[in-house]
């Protein structure tokens, strides 16, 4: 049980260049993936704080179609390229996902286009 708590405190401190080595190692002699390495390794930061990453991908949210929903309609139709018939289904069934895994610029352009057709939009 010591040896096993000593190589849990041994991985938590290692650095991130060290993290990469070792995913280097366990792949190249074990063939052991590097996400599954980033995994052992993602379960402790050494210094009890947590690690914030950046969020980069982002999801368009369509809550409601608002009072004007043909405009909407249109919209959805012209930024997903669906047909009539799915666009109007996509609004009708809101809240759906317009757009998924886009960038934070494109999510914002998606979301301001939805909104001045009188859509209510979220971007998660």
């Amino acid at each position: 049980m010591a040896d096993v708590k000593s190589l849990a405190e041994t991985l938590v401190g290692l650095t991130v260049k060290e993290v990469q080595e070792l995913a280097d190692v366990l792949k190249a002699d074990y063939g052991i993936e590097p996400a599954a390495a980033a995994v052992v390794v993602a379960g402790g930061d050494g210094g009890g704080a947590a690690a914030v990453e950046e969020k980069t991908s982002f999801d368009v949210i369509l809550v409601s179609g608002g009072a004007s929903k043909l405009g909407v309609v249109k919209i959805v139709k012209e930024l997903t390229g669906l047909g009539l018939k799915e666009a109007k289904d996509l609004v009708d069934g809101a809240p759906k996902p317009v757009k998924e895994g886009v960038s934070k610029a494109e999510a914002d352009e998606l979301a301001a286009k939805l909104k001045d057709a009188g859509a209510e939009v979220e971007i998660k």
